[in-house]
Formats: C-alpha cells, sequence, structure tokens
C-alpha cells in the first residue's frame, strides 16, 4: 500500500512499506532495484524507514543533499485542516515537498504550495 509516501498531490514513492500479514512480518520494498531494504519490521517501523530512505535516494539513485532540507524543531502544519508535524523538506521533480507525520503515525509528502505553519495557541 502507497499510504506511508503517496499524497493526492504528489508521489515520492520508491520505498513502500509491505505488509507481510504479521506483527513483525513488514517490509520495504525498493522499487527502483525491485529489492527489499528491511523486513521483519512491525508496521511503524516499516514506514518510517520507507519515509526516511526517500530522503536519501530517488528514482535514480543518491539524492542530492542539496533538496533535502531539515526542519529544527518540526512544526505542526495545516492543508486546509491541521495534518500533522512537518519534519523535512525534500524537492521532488522541481517542487519542494514537506514530509509530515500525521496525528496517526503515518508519513505524506504534501506540497509547500499547500501547507501552512499552524499557529501555536
Amino acid at each position: 500500500m502507497l499510504s506511508n509516501v503517496w499524497h493526492s498531490w504528489v508521489m515520492v514513492g520508491r520505498f513502500i512499506a509491505n505488509d507481510g500479514g504479521g506483527e513483525h512480518a513488514w517490509s520495504v520494498r525498493d522499487n527502483a532495484s525491485n529489492g527489499e531494504r528491511g523486513d521483519g519490521l512491525t508496521e511503524s517501523a516499516a514506514r518510517q524507514l520507507a519515509a526516511d530512505l526517500e530522503l536519501q535516494y530517488d528514482a535514480h539513485g543518491q539524492r542530492d543533499p542539496g533538496t533535502v532540507f531539515r526542519r529544527d524543531p518540526p512544526v505542526p502544519v495545516d492543508a486546509y485542516q491541521p495534518v500533522g508535524v512537518l519534519d523535512r523538506w525534500l524537492k521532488e521533480n522541481g517542487q519542494w515537498v514537506g514530509r509530515v507525520c500525521r496525528p496517526d503515525g503515518r508519513i505524506v509528502f504534501i506540497p509547500q504550495s499547500e501547507l501552512r505553519e499552524r499557529k501555536q495557541d
């Protein structure tokens, strides 16, 4: 399932967390090399690993470090509604996208033009 890296506006989908049918049966599929990057993982660990690998590699290999920007500290963001916490920026196909951890722990990538920093109370 692509839900850990797919957003309706953008796909950063070289790495996909796959459910192997058990609590510790998740793996991370590398679509560019047609191989596995991790197995025997929990769902949460597999989704995190897939999202972290997206920051390191694009479809062609090692990602240019200038195309990834760490947001420190991470900030809550909205995209028409509260969506989660932004911790990285990634340049994909010429546009910046934010890596956002949703409250349920899933990670999505959302274009910069759709994100707004949430004002803290």
